[in-house]
């Protein structure tokens, strides 16, 4: 059996072990565009701010690809796939062929819309890369611009204010994290940039970059212009799929796939930030691009190309980071479609500086937000994942005091379809 594998992030590794418990003998291919081992891309902004140094990033040992037996093709990106031939294209002179291919190629950044990009010192943050040369660039620089208020954004600019720059965020909604949190908590993020020493614009976005070799300045779209030595896009990011052939492989903003990570070519499997299978908060078709769903699809697509067919049960979306003086962990539906049949309770806490906020459909959770007091997070997490329906006052998951104590009290876990 011939496998080979597009993309050596953590969905690609984990499918190729699950595969290799399996198959002992089939040949496995692995092509990605970063050299070297895997690592944990979550830790590279850690690098940035000087907590965590590259030697901890890797995620494997030295000889993971010898010990797995796995032919390695990194430094090149795949341009095209060949569904009748069953053969990968490498850069321009490598064809690689399959049996069962999995792609795994995860996210690329979002691009912008801004004149003069080619400048130094504009760079994205999505590889160790990125970081390291984003490090390298930092002597002699004194003012950076962060474009964008998600996850990345604030990592970039938390990174770069404790190295001791002074550090310019523009958002283009009207408050952080605005994919993650609603308004409300949004207020409370941005607020409390602002106290810890970040200057935050909201509402507008950079239309082009001004310098003769480096970058100098932006142009806002309000028709200011900020001076900057360094620039950090953290915008978000796309599914990398440009290469796949639509005609033959289903896309929609990700790679469609079934229950078993499988494609609409049944040779053909996707897993990771570029799949797109069913969100069990939201009960359709989503794209999760977070770790531990990339970890969890990887291993059911590798299972189930070595041949013993294993449903994925769907994805989920959470987060949870520290800002400054916050915690704030998310998880589902946080911002529902103005439609009937969903529920909101909120409940603010001014003097413990808390907020809550949940969002049922029936009597299921399906999602929430807090700001700090998160203890309970786990215990809703559960609550969603196991799609359990409530037998107890919604109110009460507004309670810090809530635990799963009560829902296992009056019975709802054992009324859950996914408890059995």
């Amino acid at each position: 059996m011939e496998y080979v594998i597009i993309g050596n992030g953590v969905a690609g590794i984990s499918a190729a072990e699950s595969i290799r418990q399996l198959d002992a003998d089939g040949n496995i291919t692995m092509i990605g565009d970063e050299s070297g081992l895997p690592y944990c891309r979550p830790m590279i902004s850690m690098v940035l701010e000087g907590t965590a140094t590259p030697n901890q990033l890797p995620i494997r040992k030295a000889k993971f690809y010898d010990t797995l037996n796995i032919a390695p093709i990194f430094g090149e990106r795949v341009t095209d796939i060949d569904v009748g031939s069953r053969t990968v294209q490498v850069g321009t002179a490598q064809s690689v062929a399959y049996d069962r291919l999995l792609i795994a190629t995860g996210a690329d950044p979002r691009p912008i819309n801004a004149q003069n990009q080619e400048l130094k010192n504009i760079s994205y943050m999505r590889t160790s890369l990125h970081v390291a040369n984003m490090l390298q660039s930092l002597a002699g620089t004194r003012d950076a611009l962060v474009l964008g208020g998600g996850l990345v954004g604030f990592k970039a600019a938390y990174g770069l204010l404790r190295r001791g720059l002074k550090v310019t965020m523009l958002i283009g909604s009207g408050y952080p994290l605005s994919l993650q949190v609603d308004q409300t908590a949004g207020q409370m993020i941005l607020k409390e940039l602002v106290a810890q020493g970040l200057k935050v614009k909201v509402g507008v976005e950079v239309t082009a970059f001004e310098g003769q070799d480096k970058v100098e300045a932006a142009q806002i779209s309000d028709g200011s212009k900020i001076a900057c030595d360094m620039v950090v896009i953290g915008k978000g990011v796309l599914p990398a799929l440009s290469f796949v052939p639509r005609d033959h492989i289903e896309v929609d903003l990700g790679i469609m796939v079934n229950a078993h990570m499988q494609t609409s070519n049944p040779h053909v499997y996707a897993a990771g930030d570029v799949a797109e299978y069913i969100d069990v908060a939201r009960n359709s078709r989503w794209v999760n691009a977070i770790w531990p769903e990339a970890v969890s699809q990887g291993r059911i697509a590798g299972i189930n190309m070595a041949g013993r067919p294993v449903a994925y049960a769907g994805s989920l979306s959470r987060n949870v980071i520290r800002i400054f003086d916050l915690d704030v962990l998310t998880g589902g539906l946080v911002t529902p479609p103005h439609e009937n049949g969903y529920e909101v309770m909120s409940a603010m806490h001014a003097g413990r500086n808390t907020y809550r906020k949940m969002v049922f459909c029936d009597q299921r959770l399906v999602g929430f937000t807090m700001v700090n007091d998160i203890e309970q997070g786990g215990v809703l997490m559960a609550l969603m994942h196991h799609q359990i329906p409530l037998t107890i006052p919604k109110e009460a998951l507004l309670d810090t005091r809530f635990n799963f104590k009560q829902v296992m009290t009056h019975g709802a876990w054992a009324a859950s379809p996914k408890a059995a």
